[in-house]
């Protein structure tokens, strides 16, 4: 079953300029400004709503202008606004970036008791994305045809009828799959609507604008969920490997402003170093010129977010831990699938508004919601800096 409705939303929103060069924009506390006018709708369902019956028709989206000013104005949107029908990006069948096609007349979202329908003003693409679209897990996955995304931020724009924490007007952002693999939504964020658990979600730090916030869901509950799982604590020693990438940006952060770490070492390649330094490591290593099997020291953790395992497990301590995102894993080397957890962003909430832990947004971003296709193909080649965020979606 899906829902209905239309929704005129306009909204703006400003920050200061960065001091820092373009690749560094985002590490300031409000780094990106936009600012769009649209009206809207949406698609989903629990019980995984076929997107079938949908006539589908292509649509060419105008590119909106980023612009360096951006004040946020009250975005709200009465639940009778809410059209039955949305722009969203869809896939019929698994493979590469050519089976994504724009649709217009998606349905919007049916909403559970325990959920929100969220307006999408910014999502962000992760690695696990692709994978899922080329198949990588279909025995888990939810029937096609699908609306990709995980990562959203948006505003409240109807609440079910057992949702105690948000209200309509509500600023929030989260990954709106409890589980990445296991049963992912049909319907996802790349869509002008998505619906989404309340306990997944929470509400967006005051000082990021939506492109920002929509960057953090899914990599830093990651960031957060494996330096846990390795009972990471205070005075302990870290080395990153991939510093500059959407997850370990966030670990370096983490781990030296949250966690307490005593040493953080981080790898990337050479035009990167100056980044893995301003978010807190102390040692960056250019994985170009330097073999960390030939490093010096040993780490209490090394959290691998390359697929480097194999290398890994020879810096780590004795009894010490190795987390391994991607690739082969080799003992004492763990592999984990992040949950989906709002307390999570709640609490961390504290240490992004402070200014502490920043987002890392790619140079080359945010792309707009009509780019998608450009989007996907520049995170596949493994060459993004920090998170691929997409915006005006509209």
């Amino acid at each position: 079953m899906l829902t209905t409705t239309t929704a005129t939303l306009s909204l703006s929103s400003s920050s200061s300029a960065s001091q820092l060069p373009p690749l560094f924009h985002s590490l300031s506390p409000n780094p990106i400004s936009l600012r769009f006018s649209s009206t809207l709708k949406l698609t989903k369902t629990r019980t995984r709503p076929t997107l079938k019956t949908l006539t589908r028709q292509k649509c060419q989206l105008p590119a909106l202008r980023v612009s360096a000013n951006y004040e946020a104005a009250p975005a709200t949107a009465e639940a009778s606004t809410v059209p039955s029908e949305m722009k969203a990006w869809v896939y019929e069948e698994y493979g590469g970036v050519d089976v994504l096609k724009f649709d217009t007349k998606v349905a919007v979202p049916e909403l559970l008791d325990d959920q929100v329908l969220i307006k999408v003003m910014a999502a962000a693409l992760n690695p696990v994305d692709f994978k899922r679209r080329q198949g990588k897990f279909q025995s888990t996955d939810s029937p096609l045809p699908t609306v990709p995304g995980y990562d959203v931020a948006g505003v409240v724009v109807k609440v079910g009828s057992q949702v105690k924490d948000f209200k309509v007007g509500d600023e929030v952002y989260g990954d709106i799959h409890e589980k990445a693999l296991d049963g992912p939504k049909q319907s996802g964020s790349l869509a002008e609507y998505t619906a989404v658990e309340e306990r997944l979600i929470a509400l967006k730090p005051k000082n990021l604008d939506f492109a920002q916030a929509a960057s953090l869901p899914l990599a830093i509950e990651t960031a957060y969920e494996g330096l846990e799982r390795t009972g990471f604590s205070a005075g302990k020693s870290l080395l990153v490997l991939n510093g500059a990438g959407g997850v370990g940006s966030l670990v370096i952060q983490l781990a030296k402003h949250v966690f307490g770490a005593s040493r953080v070492a981080a790898t990337s390649s050479t035009g990167k170093l100056e980044l893995l330094k301003s978010l807190g490591a102390d040692l960056a290593i250019d994985y170009t010129k330097e073999n960390i099997e030939e490093l010096p020291e040993k780490f209490d953790v090394v959290y691998d977010a390359i697929g480097q395992c194999d290398k890994a497990v020879k810096v780590v301590k004795e009894g010490g831990s190795v987390v391994a995102l991607t690739g082969a894993v080799t003992p004492p080397g763990f592999r984990f699938v992040v949950t989906s957890n709002g307390a999570v962003l709640k609490k961390l909430n504290p240490y992004l508004e402070s200014g502490k832990v920043k987002p890392v947004i790619d140079p080359k971003g945010p792309f707009p919601f009509s780019m998608l296709v450009e989007a996907f193909s520049y995170l596949e080649t493994n060459r993004a800096t920090g998170k691929v965020v997409i915006d005006s979606i509209q």
